[in-house]
């Protein structure tokens, strides 16, 4: 099993092959579109995750001691985002996504390039996960 920063790595390696930004959001779009979809059961207000502008479910269960995440989107940049975080933090343990330093968004250049609103909804889905982490780790 990959660990957190090796998934980052990964993602690191993948988007340093784009030059433009453009090119860049056509790839989260294609990992957006590429996202397992989100058991319809989970797509209530309950599991939306707050603070986005644009609606966004995300649903955690624990099995054999690691967290695996679904979600979906409706808007497709942020689909592609929470395909990115779903990617890194699934199937890892509580703790490690609790303490998770998620450096890839720095390095893929993606906080640079989200507007505020768009930022502030890429902070709400971490905490969120992070939330669930920590949670699920103390309990």
């Amino acid at each position: 099993m990959a660990t957190i920063n090796q998934i980052q790595d990964e993602i690191i390696e993948e988007f340093s092959f784009f030059d433009q930004w453009m090119d860049k959001y056509e790839y989260m779009i294609d990992l957006g579109k590429k996202l397992p979809l989100i058991d319809s059961a989970y797509k209530t207000d309950g599991h939306l995750i707050p603070g986005c502008q644009s609606q966004v479910w995300l649903h955690a269960e624990s099995k054999d001691g690691l967290i695996h995440f679904s979600a979906d989107s409706d808007a497709i940049i942020t689909k592609g985002i929470i395909a990115l975080l779903v990617r890194v933090l699934s199937g890892q343990s509580a703790q490690a996504i609790s303490e998770a330093d998620l450096y890839f968004i720095e390095e893929i250049g993606l906080s640079q390039h989200l507007s505020p609103t768009r930022s502030n909804g890429l902070v709400s889905m971490v905490q969120q996960m992070k939330q669930i982490g920590f949670s699920l780790a103390s309990s």
